[in-house]
């Protein structure tokens, strides 16, 4: 069974117990691919709502008792209904009913689909909580009494703002999370002596130690930035109604909307000084979105130097994954380094996702930009992949992660790399005289040194333990035997 709905275009067959309606069937045919709408979205889009209906609720009642006869050129919503009204949208928020969400992600029409497809929704809801049928619009309207004192151009980028100040909370505890667990590697690992390299040659002594360190303050870093896209984001338009007039809603809806939703939400929202900026200028997501590569670019450095070191290609390799699933159909007992490869392609997403979040804001037009649809599916994309990634290597890679520091300080002794300690002592020509003839014996430097006599020995190993190797620099007392 089918129910009949009509808009000025025409009529069209909708499913008798569908919560959607006209213009969500007419989207989904005109935008014809299945990229899901973000779910945090659409339950920001029911608080937003569920704030309009409040504050309406509080404007209607300041009305009536101050001009307790007055009569006016529109009629207020009934209680009942404003009621059903508050009651659907409380369900929006709590993400009940997203299957009846049918929009697509990518689409086109500034929003206006997202924003009728969950009027549709709150409105059959509404009108079964007052026993009356799913597309029963002459007792409560999609346009008249659901999207009462809204517009598209307002409602959906604020519930957009919304859902993207909450995914910011979650990305900032899962980057101290992961910046926790490197710490951690850090502290264990602190002596333990390595070969440094540059253009993947090897260079001079270094440890585990530095080496998590610089992850450590990488991510800092990230979650640095990260907490100031608060302050760029927490801007909304929401009032505005269109353009950023405020056209054709009362002053006291202008004044309290955002306090209500900043009630709700517990967010820290503010409403914008030039309203009609908010709407019409997108370099604030264009701003927060380029931390968010910053930090993909960290996460992609950290896993392809772990992966490096881990990889077959090195004889002896310094540290081990953990074997996280089996890596071949065909190849017995091969273990792929997966989840440095989750955190590249998570990276490469993001990087993506950057270019077009940039472009696209470039395309605002005038009075509105008509691709925030895409550009804050985007946003909502990138910040989930980078919560999950951070989630996924420190719970997956190095929680388990295990150095062969025996090995490590093994490769580095017998490494060439190791005489660059000695310059200060014995000068730059002996010191290569050193470095060549362990390359051409294959010893080790303190059995090289037995045999060339550039230093004590005593004074070698000392010169060569772990807290000397790894202080910064030299004092001049160090040089005297």
């Amino acid at each position: 069974m089918n129910r009949i709905e009509k808009d000025f275009i025409g009529n069209l067959e909708v499913p008798e117990k569908a919560l959607f309606g006209i213009h969500s069937l007419r989207a989904r045919s005109n935008f014809p691919n299945n990229s899901f709408f973000n779910l945090e979205w659409y339950k920001a889009l029911g608080l937003t709502k569920l704030a309009v209906y409040q504050v309406y609720k509080k404007f209607k009642s300041a009305v009536e008792k101050k001009y307790p006869n007055q009569k006016w050129p529109f009629s207020f919503i009934d209680d009942e209904v404003i009621k059903a009204l508050l009651e659907a949208a409380n369900l929006i928020a709590k993400g009940e009913h997203f299957d009846q969400f049918i929009v697509p992600a990518i689409q086109g029409g500034a929003g206006t689909s997202i924003n009728m497809n969950v009027n549709e929704i709150i409105t059959n809801l509404a009108l079964q909580k007052i026993g009356k049928n799913a597309g029963d619009y002459s007792f409560i309207d999609p346009i008249e009494q659901t999207n009462i004192f809204q517009s598209t151009n307002d409602v959906v980028p604020t519930s957009l703002r919304i859902a993207v100040l909450q995914l910011l909370n979650q990305l900032e505890e899962a980057i101290n999370g992961l910046r926790f667990g490197v710490e951690k590697l850090e502290k264990s690992h602190r002596d333990d002596l390595r070969i440094g390299y540059t253009q993947m040659q090897e260079a001079v002594p270094t440890s585990f130690g530095k080496l998590f360190s610089a992850y450590n303050d990488a991510l800092s870093r990230d979650w640095w930035r990260v907490s100031k896209c608060f302050e760029r984001i927490k801007v909304v338009n929401l009032g505005g109604t269109a353009i950023g007039t405020g056209i054709a809603v009362p002053r006291f809806y202008i004044m309290e909307i955002v306090r209500e939703l900043q009630e709700l939400t517990k967010l820290p929202l503010t409403r914008g000084e030039n309203l009609a900026d908010t709407t019409s200028n997108l370099d604030s997501f264009v701003e927060i979105h380029a931390t968010l590569k910053a930090h993909a670019v960290n996460l992609e450095k950290i896993v392809n130097d772990i992966r490096l070191l881990g990889s077959d290609l090195i004889d002896n390799k310094l540290l081990n994954l953990p074997k996280k699933q089996v890596g071949s159909s065909i190849m017995p007992s091969k273990v792929n380094p997966v989840i440095p490869e989750y955190i590249v392609s998570v990276a490469h997403r993001v990087y993506s996702n950057d270019v077009l979040v940039s472009n696209l804001a470039a395309q605002g037009c005038l009075e509105l930009n008509a691709y925030l649809p895409v550009i804050g599916h985007a946003i909502l994309e990138s910040l989930e992949l980078l919560i999950s990634a951070d989630k996924s290597l420190n719970l997956h890679l190095f929680s388990s992660l295990t150095i062969n520091s025996d090995i490590s300080l093994e490769k580095l002794i017998k490494s060439p790399a190791i005489t660059t300690a000695l310059i200060p002592y014995i000068g730059y020509n002996k010191t290569s005289e050193l470095a060549t003839f362990m390359k051409e014996s294959g010893l080790d430097v303190y059995e090289a040194n037995k045999k060339q006599g550039f230093i004590k020995q005593e004074k070698l190993e000392r010169i060569l333990l772990p807290s000397n190797l790894l202080k910064a620099g030299y004092a001049i007392d160090d040089l005297i035997d």
